[in-house]
């Protein structure tokens, strides 16, 4: 049986509960869709991308992360508790003061996505509303569509057909890696026992592991995540240079 509770989980303890606590490829792809975002509008104004990856890094890569690891230890990381709460509020703030400032540059448009962005991580991650937003279309909305288009706002001050568009392909993206994400878990952190086998028209059998089960999900996991990072460092290399 797997013996983590990700893949790219370190052993527990110290500073490799916190590389676990920030889901570091899951983090970057979700960046990486604010980059995409940015990278379509007319004008990418290098400042307001750093600004805005920033923003969300604290929200979604710190906060978010430490919200859901209250509920339960899903991680298995020993951080105390009064610490996960003290970092989610930190990340929070910082993220908001990060959107004040970016309304100061940018306009008053900006602003429903600086109040959207922290009700998203709180409502999905502490699962309140009776988990109405903790579903795998609030996870493609919240982690995917709405990292694309506050990209592109906080670039151009509006929104446009491109990034609504793009915001859709993140959206299925997001979709498709809670599909496959999802049983991974599951797998990983819940099931105890994984037995039986599957027999082929010649007559061979294969034995059903943990590990074959979780293997082709978690290889279609690492290989999306790479790949849209470096989709949108390509888009952003293209942009500012």
């Amino acid at each position: 049986m797997a013996d983590r509770p990700a893949y790219y989980a370190a052993r527990p303890g110290g500073w490799r509960d916190w590389w676990t606590l920030l889901h570091p490829p899951y983090t970057a792809w979700h960046l990486s869709y604010v980059v995409i975002g940015a990278g379509l509008a007319p004008r990418v104004q290098a400042g307001r991308l750093v600004a805005t990856v920033a923003a969300f890094f604290l929200a979604v890569g710190v906060a978010a992360h430490a919200l859901d690891e209250l509920r339960g230890r899903p991680l298995r990381t020993k951080i105390p508790s009064g610490v996960l709460v003290a970092v989610a509020a930190a990340g929070l703030l910082g993220a908001l003061a990060l959107g004040v400032a970016g309304v100061s540059q940018v306009g008053w448009t900006l602003i429903p996505f600086m109040v959207a962005g922290p009700v998203l991580v709180i409502g999905y991650n502490a699962e309140l509303f009776d988990g109405i937003m903790h579903t795998d279309a609030g996870f493609a909305a919240a982690w995917g569509a709405f990292p694309v288009l506050t990209g592109y706002v906080a670039q151009a001050g509006s929104l446009a057909a491109a990034p609504v568009l793009a915001a859709g392909g993140a959206f299925a993206l997001s979709a498709a890696q809670r599909r496959l994400s999802t049983p991974a878990r599951s797998i990983r952190r819940r099931a105890v026992q994984v037995e039986g086998s599957i027999t082929f028209g010649d007559g061979r059998a294969m034995p059903i592991t943990a590990d074959a089960l979780i293997l082709p999900l978690e290889q279609a996991l690492r290989a999306t995540s790479v790949a849209i990072v470096l989709l949108a460092a390509a888009l952003a290399v293209a942009r500012l240079t």
